[in-house]
């Protein structure tokens, strides 16, 4: 019954969708900052990996079990005899953290020690954003050459409608783990982070006068799935979490614009996905589509004559589903803000634009390469808007 339900809910989309008005937003930063603040964090590398988040654990523990305890509740409204499948979780999927590449498995510990949440649940937290996350990604330049990468993180897809508030449950618990967390070593900023509590990859992050990187999802029939059940029956652990080797190039301080598109092109990976990379020069810029073995293609700013390149999360030389077109939009706002006028609050306005903006957008992040300047802001996108 679930499933025919849902059946309904996306065949509806597309009529929701054509009614809904296409506006290239402007005003709209900076935003409220009463709904849309987002706090900083210190991580200190210095610190044993399965210290580093206590601190941080002791606050936002009541969340990320709120969180966690919801998805447990979903999952047996399918069928209670999923609970087995919990039980499976709980008993067996926390080993996994000691396969996983250093020192991640360590941290990841960490916080389940801190919180006293069942490491199994943590794990499967982490491996949900290998997997499962809609987003919008933008690089390109202004008319001095000044270098820009913004997007939106959209998180929650078919886990749950909340009818009463008309949005995404899981968007809504989301929310308020969103954190900025600075890396330090040595006293010394190392690299930026936005990230959600309890999460350890890298989704989207800025080393200062290097390089920056936002990770999109890419749907593909030799999906993250097939890699996850290699990692966790030992059949190939030859690969990389997409999120933990994105994590790794801003670890390794040898790391460039061009050494991490090389790298990000290279690496065997769990799941298909699109890097979208920015520099601190002109034209440094680059969306790296990936299957699990290779480099699909490599779409380098500049290529003919553009000064931005944006990314969903189908390839960009394809349509995108009927159902789910944020690109074109995007395009179309960024063609009108125009290189002139390439900056934080363009950038915003048109991650504010819907449906670049809906139902599952949880937060903008708005980065300067060269600089190494993050804003973040939580988002909400208000009725009438696409669920996705």
């Amino acid at each position: 019954m679930k499933f025919f339900k849902i059946i309904l809910f996306l065949a509806s989309i597309y009529f929701v969708q054509s009614e809904t008005e296409q506006v290239c937003e402007s005003g709209k930063y900076p935003p409220d900052p009463t709904t849309s603040f987002v706090p900083t964090y210190v991580v200190n590398l210095d610190l044993p990996p399965s210290q580093r988040w206590l601190e941080l654990s002791r606050k936002y523990e009541k969340p990320l079990r709120t969180l966690v305890t919801y998805i447990k509740q979903f999952v047996l409204e399918f069928s209670p005899k999923l609970q087995k499948l919990i039980d499976l979780i709980d008993n067996k999927l926390g080993l996994v953290a000691d396969s996983l590449p250093q020192p991640y498995g360590e941290e990841i510990k960490g916080i389940a020690n801190a919180t006293n949440i069942e490491l199994g649940e943590l794990v499967l937290y982490n491996i949900f954003y290998e997997v499962f996350t809609l987003c919008t990604s933008i690089v390109g330049e202004d008319s001095s050459g000044k270098m820009y990468h913004a997007r939106n993180l959209d998180f929650g897809l078919f886990l749950g409608w909340d009818i009463k508030n008309d949005t995404w449950v899981i968007s809504e618990l989301l929310r308020p783990l969103i954190m900025n967390i600075n890396y330090t070593k040595g006293g010394e900023l190392k690299y930026k982070t936005v990230t959600f509590f309890g999460f350890v990859g890298l989704i989207t992050g800025v080393k200062p006068n290097a390089f920056s990187v936002s990770v999109n999802e890419r749907f593909n029939s030799n999906g993250g799935y097939i890699g996850l059940f290699e990692w966790f029956l030992d059949i190939n652990r030859n690969q990389a979490w997409t999120t933990l080797v994105a994590r790794d190039c801003f670890e390794n301080d040898d790391m460039d614009f061009n050494h991490v598109v090389k790298t990000l092109a290279n690496t065997p990976l769990i799941a298909p996905v699109y890097y979208i990379i920015g520099g601190p020069e002109k034209q440094q810029g680059a969306v790296v589509t990936r299957d699990r073995g290779k480099a699909v293609d490599v779409w380098q700013l500049g290529t003919n004559n553009t000064w931005f390149i944006a990314e969903t999360n189908y390839d960009h030389w394809k349509k995108p589903l009927i159902i789910d077109d944020r690109i074109t939009p995007c395009n179309r706002c960024m063609d009108k803000l125009g290189k002139e006028n390439m900056s934080f609050e363009g950038l915003f306005n048109v991650l504010s634009s819907k449906p670049v903006l809906n139902k599952l957008t949880v937060y903008s992040a708005l980065i300067e390469p060269k600089s190494g300047r993050l804003e973040t802001y939580i988002q909400f996108c208000p009725t009438p808007c696409d669920p996705f």
